[in-house]
């Protein structure tokens, strides 16, 4: 394999965890969750972290993990939904890794994250207006990846499928 690291990038619920799963097992790679590496580092839920500190003290942690795996290599990186919004985030993961962003429309998010409450930044409330709100604006730095692939009505065999062929191109 000639990349370094897989670093997969989405919105929440687009399947990175559990298309990095078995991507990592297919390559041989180790599996690296980033949200996992920060409530390990922090030692509290991410909904405890935006509870207790914010948004911005989560991001400063998630940042501090995005240096931490700039040095290892054989990773397939699954990032939280907003890690590539700060520019040094993207800049450090373009630097160590091929970058797979998934996607899906909002109709296809808002479903698949219905009873899921582990999202502080969807904790008020899920709305189709609100997913496709932050979709908007965070696809700029969604975009600035090697390949997309959108996951609606695909099996995580499918998708790992397409990232293997794009990998051996």
């Amino acid at each position: 394999m000639k990349h370094k690291n897989i670093i997969l990038t989405g919105f929440m619920g687009t399947g990175k965890s559990s298309v990095g799963k078995l991507l990592a097992e297919r390559l041989g790679y180790q599996y690296c969750d980033l949200d996992a590496l920060i409530v390990a580092a922090a030692g509290f839920s991410i909904n405890e972290i935006f509870a207790r500190h914010g948004e911005a003290h989560f991001r400063r942690i998630e940042a501090e993990m995005v240096r931490s795996i700039a040095n290892r290599s054989g990773l397939v990186v699954a990032t939280g939904g907003g890690a590539v919004l700060d520019p040094e985030n993207r800049r450090q993961l373009r630097a160590v890794g091929f970058i797979v962003n998934l996607t899906a429309p909002a109709v296809e998010i808002l479903k698949r994250l219905q009873e899921d409450n582990d999202r502080p930044l969807l904790k008020e409330g899920k709305t189709l207006e609100q997913i496709g709100a932050m979709l908007q604006e965070r696809e700029p730095f969604y975009a600035d990846a090697d390949i997309r692939i959108d996951t609606t009505g695909k099996s995580v065999e499918n998708v790992v499928a397409e990232i293997m062929r794009a990998l051996a191109a």
